[in-house]
């Protein structure tokens, strides 16, 4: 059930409310002052129904998943922190100060689901526009990373022993007592995995792992045999996944690298710290002079740079309600001069007959791309972009979308912070001219 808008807390005369007591120099106190919170409250308000138990409410909701990715918490970290922060507070919309928790951890993964990726990218949408004019430009720099996804380096003994294991649970779960549960022989095959480098110990490893695939295949067919209609048909997709991974070889295309995140493919990046990484690309767009993300789309294939850039380009356009002039990106895009009205300027040499002052602004412009290289690792290491830990595809597109609404909103609050610092210079020593203008 929707919350009910506009309820007043009864505030104690004695004591000013929560907003009274903060400072108002504050960047963060600053920006739950700006935000257009009534926005998402009508936004989102269609996901509720009108009866039931009351909800919460919705700025305390999209407040925490703010904070969340803008402070690198987890949900329950989130939570735990939001009771000694009284900034937090405010900013989720609080009027008194809270001694209790405001909501459970698993709260904040229902409204993820319940708001979905167009809710999301709404959120994305507004902290863009909370930049103005900076988030206008008619050039963009687009390039892209990989979003690894939270599964462990994936080989085929440890596919081929998770199946196992999950075969043991299932017949255990449902009282199906097996032939034979092969515990030993499993164990020995694994073992023996660990001198798979070895010359000498190589082959054995190599017949142990036919092996396991052999013992796991045996656990599936007797419990397709043994199991009721009903769990039968409800583990058929289980099986058929199961048989899949059996089944791929080394070199296969659209190989399964996870059992619980089957969607997860494999991309090589080129770099040399690490040769393969485990999850979805993600298109990254942004401002060129100001360095507003307008764009953040995750792809469900591992599509080639050039052939990624429509749909990012597309999402630029539904944040900014206005088509980029130019896209500049770098040599990964080669193949693309023009998309959907966009030209797309890569790196090479000065066409014949170029101007000297057109070169150096080209040269100016591919400099500037590089700038995006920084603001993808800041997304990764601050900002919860490096490893996902929500579930699916659609986990991914959401864990991206937060992820650069975080960055949107820190950028506000630098820019709310040097504000101070630049008055402050200015009272300080008035003859000192301020060259930059900020706004909030």
């Amino acid at each position: 059930m929707q919350t009910k808008t506009g309820a007043s807390h009864q505030i104690s005369f004695l004591m000013p409310t929560l907003g009274a007591q903060l400072d108002p120099r504050q960047p963060l106190k600053q920006l739950a002052d700006t935000l257009p919170w009534s926005e998402f409250e009508s936004a989102f308000g269609k996901y509720y129904s009108e009866e039931g138990r009351p909800a919460k409410p919705v700025r305390l909701m999209v407040g925490l998943l703010l904070l969340k990715q803008m402070f690198n918490q987890g949900d329950e970290t989130v939570v735990a922190g939001w009771v000694q922060n009284p900034y937090w507070q405010y900013f989720c919309g609080m009027a008194e100060f809270q001694w209790s928790v405001p909501c459970d951890p698993s709260d904040l993964v229902y409204f993820r689901k319940r708001i979905g990726e167009a809710g999301v990218q709404r959120i994305l949408k507004v902290t863009a526009q909370l930049h103005g004019n900076k988030a206008q430009e008619t050039e963009v720099v687009v390039d892209t990373t990989v979003q690894e996804k939270n599964i462990t380096h994936p080989t085929d003994t440890k596919l081929a022993h998770k199946i196992i294991r999950r075969c043991w649970k299932l017949a255990d779960r449902n009282g199906v007592k097996l032939r034979r549960r092969y515990r030993k022989a499993v164990r020995q095959c694994v073992m023996a995995q660990r001198w798979r480098k070895d010359p000498k110990k190589r082959k054995a490893a190599h017949r142990a792992l036919r092996k396991m695939k052999v013992v796991a295949g045996r656990l599936i067919r007797e419990l397709e045999r043994k199991l009721p209609e009903c769990m039968k048909q409800e583990q058929r997709a289980n099986f058929e996944l199961y048989r899949r991974v059996l089944r791929q070889q080394t070199g296969d295309r659209q190989k399964i690298y996870s059992l619980h995140e089957p969607q997860v493919y494999c991309m090589s990046k080129g770099k040399e710290h690490k040769k393969y990484e485990f999850g979805s690309k993600a298109s990254v767009v942004m401002t060129k002079t100001h360095g507003v993300i307008v764009g953040a789309v995750a792809h469900e294939e591992n599509l080639y740079d050039g052939d990624a850039l429509r749909p990012a380009l597309e999402q630029t356009r539904a944040i900014t309600e206005a088509q980029p002039a130019r896209a500049i990106v770098d040599r990964g895009y080669r193949g693309r001069k023009e998309v959907d009205g966009t030209e797309v300027l890569l790196p090479g040499k000065p066409k014949p007959g170029q101007s000297k002052r057109e070169s150096a602004k080209m040269r100016a412009r591919f400099r500037r791309r590089a700038a995006i290289e920084p603001v993808i690792s800041h997304l990764k290491h601050q900002y919860r972009l490096l490893r996902c830990f929500l579930k699916g595809f659609v986990g991914d597109q959401i864990n991206l979308l937060l992820a650069a609404a975080a960055w949107n909103l820190k950028k506000w609050l630098r820019d709310a912070a040097l504000f101070w610092l630049q008055l402050l210079r200015f009272i300080l020593n008035p003859q000192t001219h301020v060259t930059s203008s900020i706004h909030l």
